[in-house]
């Protein structure tokens, strides 16, 4: 079990941070541009737990060399159901350095970036942005 899946599953918000890379950049499934760096990154993820319920992950595969991991996950946004992806690869430290989600169908894509956007000012404070 890749340490992303554990961390999160026990809801160790500081388990996931120590998890990324310094230079980790994250890819966002409802906005444009990626966001580099561990603040903003880890300010997106304790936010996206909160608007997320039900959240599991079901499945998990790894690459034959260790660093990329796909995390197969389904969930709630409100009453829309979400199912999705956590991409993610490590550095040679083990570090995520490399973090990018997308979720289906489009209708539960739309409430997750809703509530996100909601969220956004109180994240960017949280990552000193």
């Amino acid at each position: 079990m890749h340490p992303l899946r554990l961390a999160v599953e026990c809801g160790e918000h500081t388990a996931v941070e120590a998890l990324l890379a310094d230079d980790v950049v994250f890819t966002s499934p409802v906005a444009y541009r990626p966001y580099p760096g561990k603040p903003i990154t880890a300010a997106i993820l304790r936010a996206v737990s909160g608007v997320f319920s039900n959240f599991r992950y079901v499945r998990e595969i790894t690459s034959a060399d260790g660093h990329d991991h796909a995390l197969i996950f389904t969930a709630q946004v409100g009453d829309k159901e979400v199912n999705g992806c956590d991409f993610v690869h490590t550095d040679e430290d083990g570090l995520i350095d490399d973090f990018m989600v997308m979720v289906r169908p489009l209708s539960a894509a739309n409430a997750l970036a809703e509530a996100m956007a909601a969220r956004f000012e109180q994240i960017k404070q949280e990552a000193g942005a």
